[in-house]
């Protein structure tokens, strides 16, 4: 491990413990990936701005260097022909890059173009007990706040959200849709997405009940366990549904061009039980790796 790696959110990536520390790491948290040498003068220059980056956003994504005289074996991989080059990884696949020494405003551009903004140092801490919320009391109250503020979309947000708890699917899509750039990739629109996913896809499927009934005579049946893990999934039922989509993928996992992988994904965004999701994660990417 170099001095420079000693940090909670960076470290040293070798080409053994690659599919492990990067691979599997990006089901969880994005992964920037630093190829650099010590020889590079313009490494010297971006280095220091991705680890001041990666301690700042406390977590929010963790920073891969790799040292490409030392590990040439994946820097052959990666196909480098220049450093400094950098790459995203999320859900274990390459999404974007670029190769020279940035200044640090257009790499927080960069990070923030793909929904990565600096995780809190620290929660807020959770009521000790909160009242329950009337959702359809929220639609009212959002609905009177809108109006009078027009100015504030975030007051969409939380109405398109109420009218979803309410079953309002089709309301809450066109407020979601209309929300600024800034509100689109707001972790709760891309929860909100995922569930209207869900709920599109279950709109004309059987009951729960026949489709489990269909599963014990044929558990082969890939489009019926598809269909019960997402009417599960946006029932609320979240444990019950990500089983069914994770034998989804032990059994079939081409289904329709990688939906398994796909709707576990969509799932993870849903449920709201990070230590659930953890345990699922971890199942999706031993299937996978």
């Amino acid at each position: 491990m170099t001095a420079h790696a000693a940090t909670p959110h960076v470290f040293d990536a070798t080409t053994e413990g690659f599919q492990q520390d990067v691979l599997q790491k990006s089901l969880q948290v994005p992964v920037l990936i630093d190829f650099w040498a010590d020889w590079c003068q313009p490494c010297k220059t971006l280095g220091p701005i991705l680890e001041k980056l990666a301690g700042e956003y406390n977590g929010a994504f963790v920073l891969a260097k790799v040292d490409v005289e030392a590990e040439q074996q994946l820097g052959a991989a990666f196909q480098i022909r220049s450093i400094p080059t950098v790459y995203l990884m999320k859900d274990g696949q390459l999404v974007d890059g670029f190769a020279e020494a940035l200044p640090e405003s257009v790499v927080r551009e960069f990070l923030k173009s793909h929904g990565i903004e600096p995780a809190a140092a620290a929660a807020e801490p959770e009521p000790v007990e909160a009242a329950p919320v009337d959702p359809h009391a929220e639609v009212v109250r959002l609905r009177r706040e809108s109006a009078e503020q027009p100015d504030k979309p975030e007051l969409k947000l939380d109405l398109a959200l109420a009218l979803l708890a309410t079953g309002a699917q089709a309301e809450s899509e066109q407020l979601l849709d209309a929300l600024p750039a800034n509100l689109a990739t707001d972790d709760r629109t891309v929860r909100a997405r995922a569930k209207l996913g869900f709920l599109a896809v279950v709109r004309d499927a059987p009951p729960a009940a026949t489709l489990e009934a269909t599963l014990a005579a044929t558990p082969e049946d890939s489009q019926a366990r598809y269909l019960l893990g997402a009417r599960l999934i946006a029932a609320g039922q979240d444990q019950a549904g990500l089983e069914q989509l994770i034998e989804l993928l032990r059994r079939d996992r081409t289904f329709q061009e990688g939906l398994p992988r796909k709707a576990l994904i969509d799932a993870f965004r849903v449920v709201a039980d990070e230590d659930l999701v953890g345990v699922y994660r971890r199942k999706m990417s031993a299937l996978l790796f």
